[in-house]
């Protein structure tokens, strides 16, 4: 994957792990308890080895990332990027990390846009990752589908 740092971005253990592409630069930055909140997922996920999981087949979908803007106080830093996925889909969005004393990752936020492309995302991240993370963490088009009587009310 490209990954490219741009305007007033500093490089940091966050977007060196898109760099590196793998499971152990993520693993590094985060702390043992973090919490992870996105609007790829249907819930949040806590605990470094999940959201490591993650994070690493998410990296491993892009096909070009660019943060373009940076905004931080002593405890936060906010992360606006671009990217392109390998299936061709067109996402922006910003990243929240809060850091805990120790310079952890405590809380991850991670923010997709627009919807259309965040919830083909969000399935596609659930179908890569079965096996490894629970599917119901991320948007599954069958299960929200209207069915039945559902269908005919909402046409």
């Amino acid at each position: 994957m490209a990954t490219e740092i741009r305007g007033p971005v500093q490089a940091q253990p966050w977007t060196e792990a898109f760099t590196k592409n793998a499971a152990s630069a993520f693993e590094a930055a985060l702390a043992p308890d973090v919490r992870f909140i996105a609007s790829a997922l249907t819930r949040p996920i806590v605990g470094r080895d999940l959201v490591k999981t993650v994070m690493a087949a998410a990296s491993a979908g892009y096909e070009h990332l660019v943060f373009t803007d940076q905004a931080k106080t002593d405890r936060r830093t906010w992360l606006e990027w671009e990217a392109r996925t390998h299936s061709g889909l067109e996402l922006s969005g910003v990243t929240v990390l809060t850091f805990n004393e120790k310079g952890e990752i405590a809380e991850l936020s991670i923010h997709h846009r627009p919807l259309s492309m965040l919830l083909k995302f969000s399935a596609e991240l659930g179908d890569r990752l079965i096996g490894k993370v629970d599917r119901s963490y991320f948007y599954q088009p069958e299960a929200s589908a209207p069915s039945g009587a559902d269908a005919g009310e909402r046409a």
